[in-house]
């Protein structure tokens, strides 16, 4: 019984350690003053066929026809990410993640997206963008909301706006605008 009481007393004290260590403020003399970078990025968007980049995995429709505007279709991404708009310019990395249609109506899906990135000067680094967006408004605007590497404790926006739509190759170009605050590492 006394080893019991230790065991859970010691539990407890560790379980308040971390609970303290987790709302602690982070210290700015060893990470410095936060640094604001805007980046303007274009995701390559396949969604049909042998090379598709973007597929439905699961849903809730009775016809097994997942669909953008069918509300619990959940769909899983691998996008390449490039500087320019054209396909074959500069690689820079890759979207990787999930959108949910999670609006019974269909407007809105939910965004859960890693941009991974490959290149020379961000190789490594990370951002996670996150939130609702309204899928059929022209500009959709979410959070970042972490990131690593080079953009370690992100936060701030992005943007999304479809700039190419190819429906007869199922392929689209989707512009990402960037602002956030991070540290340098």
């Amino acid at each position: 019984m006394a080893f019991s009481n230790h065991v859970t007393a010691l539990a407890v004290s560790l379980s308040l350690i971390l609970l303290l260590a987790t709302f602690m403020p982070i210290d700015s003399k060893l990470l410095g003053e936060p640094v604001e970078t805007s980046m303007t990025l274009y995701i390559q968007d396949y969604s049909y066929g042998p090379n598709a980049t973007l597929i439905p995995i699961t849903g809730v429709s009775s016809d097994g026809d997942w669909a953008f505007h069918k509300f619990g279709t959940i769909f899983c991404t691998d996008d390449p990410i490039t500087e320019a708009l054209d396909a074959s310019s500069t690689p820079v990395g890759r979207a990787q993640g999930i959108y949910v249609t999670s609006a019974l109506d269909g407007s809105n899906t939910h965004v859960l997206i890693s941009l991974i990135f490959t290149n020379e000067g961000y190789k490594g680094s990370t951002l996670e963008i996150q939130g609702a967006s309204p899928q059929f408004e022209r500009v959709r605007e979410v959070s970042v909301v972490s990131g690593t590497g080079k953009f370690r404790f992100a936060r701030g926006y992005a943007t999304f706006e479809t700039v190419h739509l190819d429906m007869a190759a199922a392929y689209s170009v989707i512009e990402c605008n960037i602002t956030m605050l991070h540290y340098l590492n």
